[in-house]
Formats: structure tokens, sequence, C-alpha cells
């Protein structure tokens, strides 16, 4: 498999200005490198340990996001280097966020993670909780966790219609917490959402993030 040419062939079915951070979960530091070698500077990760393990013998100017679940005793493992959270989901994970990052004179840029999908098995917030979390406001205490977006994933469904209305749903509560909280805030703007299988709709509804793995990488 020619993970570079992939990567071009990706790049041509995805608009400027939309972000495509490469799954590399699972995959060996020598196809990361590959995918490097093509001009690929994102990639994601959702295990703390593989990542801690991998990161230093890779080039230092990769931006590593985290994108699975994050326990709370290993936010200290990552947080001297992280680019992004994608799975801000708790009061008390954003918390402990803020103290591994200020003890790392750091600001950590998180998204706040939504439970929209038809599944039990994802993670994040319902969208009332979501709203409740940020009418706390707790958040604004927090100077070394900067909320950048959302992310969410759709119900893995070949039903499309389904597929498109909760990307419409993170793309809706996005601008509603945009309007709400972070209306004079730059940084509040990215939308995390989309993957190998379903990446096209997400783009359509509005993401500014694309987290693909299989397409880069092919079938773990």
């Amino acid at each position: 498999m020619n993970i570079e040419s992939n990567i071009e062939k990706l790049r041509v079915s995805v608009p400027a200005g939309v972000k495509i951070v490469a799954v590399s979960k699972f995959h060996p530091n020598e196809e990361i490198l590959e995918a490097y070698n093509g001009s690929q500077r994102s990639f994601g990760e959702s295990r703390v340990q593989e990542l801690v393990e991998k990161q230093p013998g890779l080039p230092g100017d990769i931006e590593w996001h985290f994108i699975g679940n994050l326990q709370r005793n290993k936010v200290k493992f990552i947080a001297p280097f992280i680019h992004l959270v994608h799975s801000l989901d708790s009061e008390r994970l954003m918390l402990e966020i803020e103290k591994q990052a200020a003890a790392n004179h750091r600001k950590i840029p998180c998204l706040l993670q939504l439970h929209v999908a038809d599944e039990e098995t994802k993670s994040g917030f319902s969208p009332d909780e979501c709203r409740r979390f940020l009418a706390r406001g707790k958040w604004r205490d927090c100077t070394h966790v900067q909320l950048a977006g959302v992310m969410g994933m759709a119900t893995y469904t070949d039903d499309q219609m389904q597929v498109r209305k909760e990307f419409r749903l993170i793309r809706s509560l996005f601008g509603e917490f945009k309007s709400d909280y972070f209306p004079d805030d730059d940084h509040f703007k990215e939308i995390s959402m989309g993957m190998s299988g379903d990446y096209p709709v997400a783009i359509e509804e509005g993401a500014t993030i694309i987290r693909v793995g299989t397409l880069i990488f092919g079938e773990r």
C-alpha cells in the first residue's frame, strides 16, 4: 500500500481549509513516517500509552491529536506536547487538563465531544449536558484550557440520511454554542466530524476537521 499516494488522493477530495487528521492508532512509526514524507503533519491517536511510546521517535513538528476516550490519570503524560484534545466530555476531565496544562506552562486546545449517535457505546456530552456544562461556566476559570469547538461521531450505519442528520445536529450545536458563549472568540471555530466512511457527508455539513485512518493506512 502506498500511503503517500493515498494521502494525495484524499487531498484531491477535501476542500482547502478542512484539516485531515491521519488516524495512526495501531500503525507503526514507519507508516507514520511514510505519511509524514507525503507532507502529512496531523496525526490522531486514541491510546495514551501508544502515543507516548511513538511521539519521541517521530519528527517534532507533528501535530498530535488525541481522539479517544481520555482518562484523567493519563492526561499528565500527553500534556507536554498534545496539539488538540478532541474528547473533552466532562467537567472533571477539564479540571485535570487545566491542572496539567498549567504545570507545563501551556494552554491546551480541546473540543467538546458531543454524543448524538444512536449508539450507547459512544461517549460524550448529550446536547443538554453540554448546554448545562457551558451554562455553569466553570470553563471560564480554566485559563490553560482553550475550548476550540466541537467533535462528534455519526451512527455506524448505511443509512446516509441518518448520518447526515446527525452531522447537521453537530453543526447546529456548534452554531448555538458559538452564538451563546463564544461570539467574539476566534479560537472556537472547529467542527471535528467525519471518518473514512462518511467524511464527504461531514464536509458537506460543515466539518473543519476530518479523522481518516483506513483510506490512508489501510485496514488494521
